[in-house]
């Protein structure tokens, strides 16, 4: 008895026979719309074969429900896939007329973290540095890289652009493969396993890929988009449950799962609780389908462990106990949550979209994991209720309404007012579910909708007698209203300063030497990520202190988690300056602990870009620390070596 693979029936079929057989029947009795298949995998309808001479005359539809001439697949595949991606660069086109001196108009801080670590995975390739730790950030107590998405299953593919036009390239590249990557995997899936009709396997691949929460994430996080892998692991996941060759396809789906660990752990969470949720619900309608799909689904999931295991054990144990490793996620991010009113607003990166009106509704504006807006929530009320009888159906409804409910967080709110504790509260302190940010289970509910939308057009492309194809005609209608206002817009990018001439012409290597740090002004933090842009503009090639990336508090590994290493005197100094545009004066105590600091960092050399923000207040600052500084090219150099050199 299978859990998978859905298939549209126009016309009642006789119940499914053998052992195991079980009809797809809802709680009145009546004949679903929809079977799922019969024992041993066995679909009651004919399916065009996947490849081979005769794909193309099978394309022509033979369904009763579609008068549909369809385009041969192969064709039909290279077009959706070619509309994806040139949506994609429709999406980040402001970013393509200049990579290097655009990013996102709000922060900035992420896509200087994804460059550093695209410039590691240059290292671990071509120097063989190891790639689950850096001391080329956080200098000299490093970053435990796998406790902070290190994307190395996009990095390392991505070698070949960031040797050639540098990392900034590679992260808009990424993001535009990431989105339609994405939409073109849903959209494949679909077609080939869930509906029969293309143009709805194009609606759910669309709003998947180009849905307003990943288009929130697009100017930030390409790890969180590049969800092309989620589709085959879901497929492969519910072929478990009829398979004849249970340890064939558990290796299959243990490759799948591995590669996605390197890509987003997170998202790889969350795509097994959603298949957990999504099968205990079909199973709950339909108890009989266990008996069939427990022994192959078992058996598929132990091998998938096992070989998982191996694979990705060292890399876990580096990434919990490891140099560095940190227990739960910083305060900052450990409430974050959507706000009910959430679901019914449109998204900010969307035609529909308000900025200003979803202020309050995100924890900013690349979380926003929900924002449907009142006519999708509608529309996925109203095809729930149209097609309630069918068990996927259902089980879809339930699925994404568990963890849209999850997705609030600790305190549930409505329109940024708290009205009561959410279910968060009891979950947020058990392991694993600790390093997740809640807000992000709205990632699960989009891909339901995607979904349903899928299934909806694919019914009612199917109906017949005039009465029905004017409700079908209602539904495309409703669907079409509904989604322009969805439609993506541009990302809003706004300019960046540019990496000092001083770094990249190489002039800094006449004075810093393997084992000491070039350290930028302001120290890299969170909002101070331009001197990690410099480290990645020469693919790491010198050490610099701070930056941003998760580590345990206070730098004592197993602490829970905090945004930047042990805190720095020097660095908050710093970044007061650079803030208010005031110089401080500092007393003897605050110079002799910076000059620790700086000694602790084994510092080189201080660079400050002439055309920073409040540089000449960062200047006399200080100067008021090192002594006087001098310029040379496009920055002020402080020369500290002999000052911070080790005493004999």
């Amino acid at each position: 008895m299978t859990l998978a693979e859905p298939r549209l029936k126009t016309t009642p079929e006789p119940e499914p026979t053998g052992s195991g057989g079980h009809a797809a029947i809802d709680p009145t009795g009546e004949r679903e719309p929809v079977t799922l298949d019969a024992a041993g995998g066995a679909d009651p309808a004919p399916t065009p074969p996947e490849s081979g001479p005769d794909r193309e005359t099978a394309d022509r539809s033979d369904d009763p429900g579609t008068n549909v001439r369809r385009w041969p697949t192969r064709r039909r595949d290279l077009l959706v896939f070619g509309a994806f991606l040139l949506a994609a660069f429709w999406v980040t086109s402001q970013i393509w007329i200049d990579p290097a001196g655009r990013v996102a108009s709000l922060y900035s801080s992420d896509p200087a973290q994804v460059q550093f670590f695209l410039a590691h995975s240059v290292r671990v390739v071509l120097h063989g540095e190891y790639p689950f730790f850096t001391d080329r950030l956080n200098y000299p107590d490093g970053v435990n890289l796998m406790a902070n998405t290190a994307i190395l299953g996009l990095g390392i593919p991505m070698i070949p652009v960031t040797l050639l036009f540098g990392p900034a390239v590679s992260f808009v590249v990424l993001v535009t493969l990431g989105l339609a990557g994405t939409a073109s995997a849903w959209y494949w899936v679909l077609s080939r396993h869930v509906v029969r009709n293309p143009i709805a396997a194009i609606v759910g691949g669309w709003f998947c890929g180009f849905s307003p929460a990943l288009l929130s994430h697009a100017s930030w996080h390409p790890n969180i988009i590049s969800q092309f892998l989620l589709p085959f692991i879901v497929w492969r996941v519910l072929v478990l449950t009829r398979t004849t060759r249970p340890v064939r396809d558990g290796l299959i789906l243990a490759v799948l799962v591995s590669y996605q660990a390197f890509i987003n752990e997170e998202i790889l969470l969350f795509t097994a609780l959603a298949c957990g949720i999504f099968l205990l619900a079909v199973v709950a309608q339909q108890p009989g389908r266990w008996r069939a799909a427990w022994r192959p689904l078992g058996t598929g999931l132990l091998v998938c462990a096992l070989l998982a295991v191996a694979l990705l054990a060292y890399p876990l144990y580096v990434q919990f106990a490891g140099r560095q490793a940190y227990h739960g996620l910083s305060d900052a991010v450990r409430d974050y949550g959507n706000d009910l009113a959430a679901f019914i607003s449109p998204g900010s990166p969307t035609l529909g979209g308000n900025e200003r009106a979803n202020a309050n509704l995100a924890p900013n504006y690349s979380e926003e994991n929900a924002f449907f807006g009142w006519g999708l929530a509608l529309l996925t009320l109203g095809i729930v209720i149209w097609l309630r009888r069918e068990v996927l159906v259902r089980a879809l409804a339930f699925t994404g309404l568990f963890f849209a409910i999850l997705s609030l967080g600790e305190r549930v709110s409505y329109w940024n007012r708290e009205l009561f504790w959410g279910p968060w509260e009891w979950l947020v302190k058990v392991p694993l579910l600790d390093a997740v940010v809640p807000t992000r289970f709205g990632l699960i509910t989009t891909v339901v909708i995607g979904v349903l939308l899928a299934v909806a057009v694919d019914r009612a492309w199917a109906l017949e007698t005039v009465e029905l194809r004017i409700r079908r005609i209602g539904v495309i209608t409703a669907l079409a209203v509904v989604l322009v206002p969805l439609v993506p817009l541009p990302l809003k990018v706004g300019p960046r300063p540019p990496v000092p001439d001083f770094v990249t012409s190489g002039h800094w290597r006449q004075f810093v030497g393997p084992d000491q740090s070039l350290v930028p002004v302001p120290v890299p933090a969170m909002g101070h990520t331009n001197g990690m842009r410099w480290a990645a503009s020469t693919n790491l090639d010198f050490k610099i202190p701070g930056g941003y990336f998760l580590a345990p508090r206070n730098g004592n590994t197993g602490d829970p988690g905090r945004f930047g290493g042990r805190p720095s005197g020097v660095s908050e100094l710093l970044d007061q300056v650079s803030t208010t545009g005031r110089v401080l004066t500092l007393t003897d105590r605050e110079r002799r602990r910076s000059m620790d600091e700086l000694r602790h960092w084994r510092t080189a050399i201080l660079v400050l870009p002439v055309r920073e923000r409040n540089a000449e207040p960062l200047r006399r600052t200080v100067e008021q620390i090192v002594g006087p500084g001098r310029r040379v090219d496009d920055v002020w150099l402080w020369d500290i070596r002999t000052l911070t050199a080790p005493s004999s």
